[in-house]
């Protein structure tokens, strides 16, 4: 991404990093992000001068505010125990904060950052009036009982209540944070506030949540890829989709490719892959969800009940394929497994995980010229969802499962065409990093400038 650039545009990105990286020392995941942005809108910025005079990089990549606390609680056995919680408010130029919380041991204020930074300007690309934020605990919910998780819930609600609010915060689920995290959250807000307002996104569907929402990240993320193909004249239907990730994200990517006509073979989890040679099939599919949701098990198991082949704790990128789906998390496939799908074939990588790829692996992509759907775009389906949720409760209206399909889809169109617009063109390959990134950056960008120096 920053190669065949000119000096002095090289220049300019490694001094804003350099400076970034003092600023914000040993925060790896966000230096990333941030790096992969910068590279691809700095040309932009040096050919506006109004953003060089508003200083808007160097105020864009600066957190509002990042909340700090402690959230104490109590086990089954009795003993207290306090976890670490944050939330992340980034930029909310263009609406209230908008962004999901996360509970997983390996969440760090690095990775809050990151996740927020990119946050800004997916909700940007939506064309929905949402900021940028994330949150999250170090919490790990696996292997505690509901009653635990319940308590850390509302433990953790107590404070967290005072920053969010329907016109100030919105937070959502992620990694960790399901329906039932969302729902002990939100009935300890509704205790704390005594009021009954859309302050959480992805609730149940008896207290305010949307039809879609669960499956909106996935099946968005499918709708971005045949976009993509579509614009080369091309589809999904009859290609071999390898899928990494086995929750929501994944399973309902896998759907959705499915029912689209493609050929899903792979599924994973943190031990290893399952290759499915002769793809799954909806009753496959739903013994996953089963295995994941329910009885919270392990892939390994779909393999030994339907006799397919087993990576034992090796991802899905070996496994020869026309399109890559990665929906686990952040790094999960570096510049060795972009070089294997490469050579295999892959011509379509679209990104359901939130910066799922490396630099390098990003940057194998671009030099190929395949067609690389980057997260901020791919992967907008899930706070797309969140928005349309909040539109509901505003209005105290429910929408019709077809009726939030259809405006997904509408909305994954319209990411898809920006990204063109300012990635490449209708006649030319289309690079899907700098159209979203540049794309998402002019919004944010053009309405901090309208509010001077704040």
């Amino acid at each position: 991404m920053n190669r065949g650039k000119s000096d002095p545009v090289q220049h300019e990105v490694e001094s804003f990093m350099q400076g970034l990286k003092k600023r914000n020392p040993h925060e790896n995941e966000f230096h990333q992000a941030v790096q992969e942005f910068v590279e691809t809108v700095m040309p932009y910025t040096l050919d506006h001068q109004k953003y060089r005079d508003a200083c808007i990089l160097e105020r864009m990549t600066e957190p509002d505010r990042i909340i700090i606390f402690r959230v104490s609680w109590q086990d089954d056995e009795g003993n207290i125990r306090a976890n670490r919680a944050w939330r992340v408010q980034f930029n909310n130029s263009i609406g209230p904060y908008k962004g999901g919380l996360r509970f997983h041991p390996t969440v760090t204020q690095s990775v809050l950052k990151f996740l927020g930074f990119e946050q800004c300007f997916k909700n940007s690309l939506t064309g929905l009036p949402m900021g940028g934020a994330k949150g999250g605990s170090n919490f790990n919910p696996k292997g505690k009982s509901p009653a635990e998780v319940m308590r850390f819930c509302q433990s953790m609600m107590v404070e967290l209540h005072r920053h969010i609010g329907e016109d100030t915060d919105i937070p959502a689920g992620d990694i960790g944070v399901g329906a039932r995290e969302i729902g002990y959250m939100f009935g300890m807000y509704k205790r704390l506030e005594n009021r009954f307002v859309g302050t959480l996104t992805g609730k149940g569907l008896t207290f305010g949540g949307s039809l879609v929402r669960t499956e909106a990240t996935g099946y968005g993320t499918v709708y971005f890829t045949e976009n993509m193909l579509n614009h080369v004249g091309d589809g999904i239907e009859g290609k071999t989709v390898v899928v990494s990730g086995s929750g929501n994200v994944a399973t309902y990517a896998a759907e959705k490719a499915m029912q689209l006509g493609a050929k899903v073979v792979s599924l994973s989890d943190s031990s290893g892959s399952i290759y499915d040679a002769d793809g799954f099939t909806p009753d496959k599919l739903a013994y996953i969800k089963e295995l994941k949701e329910v009885r919270r098990g392990r892939v390994s198991e779909y393999a030994d009940k339907y006799g397919c082949e087993y990576l034992d704790g090796k991802p899905p990128w070996s496994i020869k394929c026309d399109v890559a789906l990665p929906c686990a998390t952040q790094n999960e496939l570096d510049g060795e497994h972009a070089a294997t799908l490469l050579k295999n074939g892959c011509r379509v990588v679209a990104e359901g995980a939130n910066m799922p790829s490396t630099l390098d692996a990003a940057r194998q992509f671009l030099d190929a010229k395949i067609l690389y759907g980057p997260s901020k775009a791919a992967n907008a389906g899930g706070v797309a969802v969140s928005g349309l949720e909040q539109s509901q409760n505003a209005l105290r209206i429910s929408w019709s499962k077809e009726e939030v399909d259809d405006r997904l889809k509408s909305i994954m169109k319209s990411i898809h065409d920006q990204c063109v617009r300012q990635g490449g063109g209708e006649n030319e390959h289309v690079n899907y990093v700098k159209g979203a990134n540049v794309a998402g950056f002019i919004r944010v960008a053009d309405a901090m400038i309208a509010y001077g120096v704040v």
